[in-house]
């Protein structure tokens, strides 16, 4: 199979692949140069040796960073929280994110109620048992 990095579909669930000529490193890949900033000044902080380079694929520069597969546990911890700081909201909008939240918590609730009292229904049929067919 192609290289994730060099593939020409790109459904973008991870961003790093293994190196294409030497497997001992992991690359990392970013289109967005903010996000490839704050991965780059995380590996400096945690002092993790990398190699930087840039490469353009129909007019989209691509941040890539090389590192060795021995500090791959750091370095995705690294880059999930750099993706975490730099993602948009599932709903923009506060008032329609908050709607829904409320709307939700009030259909669980009255299933809830729903499923109570449709119990009580049952059990009080159980206790009342009487034959329908019944004949003397």
């Amino acid at each position: 199979m192609d290289n994730p990095i060099d593939h020409p579909i790109d459904l973008g669930l991870v961003n790093y692949a293994r190196h294409p000529a030497n497997t001992e490193y992991v690359v990392y890949r970013f289109a967005d140069e903010h996000r490839a900033n704050s991965f780059e000044e995380e590996l400096i902080e945690k002092d993790i040796r990398f190699e930087k380079d840039t490469h353009e694929k129909k007019q989209v520069t691509y941040y890539l960073f090389g590192v060795h597969k021995n500090d791959y546990k750091i370095t995705e911890k690294i880059n999930f929280a750099v993706e975490g700081k730099h993602r948009k909201p599932f709903i923009p909008f506060a008032g329609f994110r908050w709607f829904l939240i409320i709307f939700s918590t009030v259909l669980m609730v009255l299933a809830i109620i729903g499923y109570c009292k449709a119990q009580d229904k049952l059990t009080s049929f159980d206790e009342t048992s009487a034959s329908i067919n019944h004949t003397d």
